[in-house]
C-alpha cells in the first residue's frame, strides 16, 4: 500500500518537532522511521539511484536535526516541508553530478590538448616538455587545500572510486565528491594557464 501525505498524523508530527528542537536522541530515529519510504521514493524519482538516494536522505534527516527549530506548523504540514527538503536536495546533489561531469570533460580536454602540444615536439624537446608538465602538476595538486588534493590524487593518480575515498578517509560519499568537483575545477584552471607556458 502506498503512503500518502494523509497518512501521517498532525498531532504525531507535532510531539516528534518539539523532541527534535529539544534534541531529544530518539526523535531522529522516529522520523527515519516514520518518513523514510516516502522521503525515499521522491528522491529516488529524481536520482534513480539507490545509493546516491540513501546519502541524500540522511543528508535531510540531520538538515532536519540540524535545523528543526526553522519548522513552523504555520507555513504548513511537516510532512510538506520534509518533501520539499529532499526534493532540492536531490536536485541539488543532481546538479553536483553535472558540474563534476562537465569539470571531469574540461580537464580531460585540457590534457589531450597538452599531450598533443607534447607529442608534436623534438624527442629532447618532448621529454623536458613532460618535466615541466610534472612539475607544475605538482605545484598546482599542492596548491590545492589538503583535503581536496588528497581526494583528487587517490581518484585520478591511484584510481580510486568515490565510496573507496569516502571508507578510507572516512569521510561522507557528498564530501568527497564536493572536495573532488572543487579540485578538479581548479586545476582546469590552471591547465589553461598552462597551455600559454607550453607554447
Amino acid at each position: 500500500m502506498n503512503t500518502t501525505l494523509e497518512d501521517f498524523n498532525e498531532t504525531d508530527d507535532e510531539e516528534l518537532m518539539k523532541d527534535l528542537v529539544q534534541r531529544v536522541p530518539e526523535a531522529i530515529e522516529r522520523l527515519h522511521r516514520r518518513y523514510r519510504t516516502l522521503l525515499r521514493s521522491i528522491i529516488m524519482q529524481v536520482l534513480h539511484d539507490d545509493a546516491e538516494a540513501d546519502d541524500v536522505l540522511q543528508e535531510v534527516l540531520l538538515q532536519v536535526w540540524n535545523r528543526a527549530e526553522n519548522y513552523s506548523s504555520l507555513k504548513g504540514k511537516l510532512v510538506s516541508w520534509l518533501c520539499t527538503l529532499s526534493r532540492r536536495r536531490a536536485i541539488d546533489r543532481l546538479r553536483q553530478h553535472s558540474a563534476y561531469r562537465r569539470a571531469t570533460d574540461r580537464y580531460e580536454i585540457s590534457c589531450s590538448y597538452l599531450d598533443k602540444e607534447v607529442v608534436q615536439l623534438h624527442p629532447v624537446e618532448q621529454e623536458a616538455s613532460l618535466e615541466e608538465i610534472r612539475c607544475l602538476l605538482h605545484r598546482h595538486l599542492t596548491a590545492l587545500p589538503p583535503n581536496q588534493e588528497q581526494a583528487v590524487r587517490m581518484a585520478f593518480l591511484e584510481n580510486r572510486s568515490q565510496r573507496e575515498i569516502s571508507t578510507l578517509t572516512k569521510t561522507p560519499l557528498g564530501t568527497v565528491k564536493t572536495r573532488i568537483e572543487l579540485g578538479i575545477k581548479k586545476l582546469t584552471n590552471a591547465f589553461e594557464g598552462m597551455r600559454g607556458e607550453m607554447v
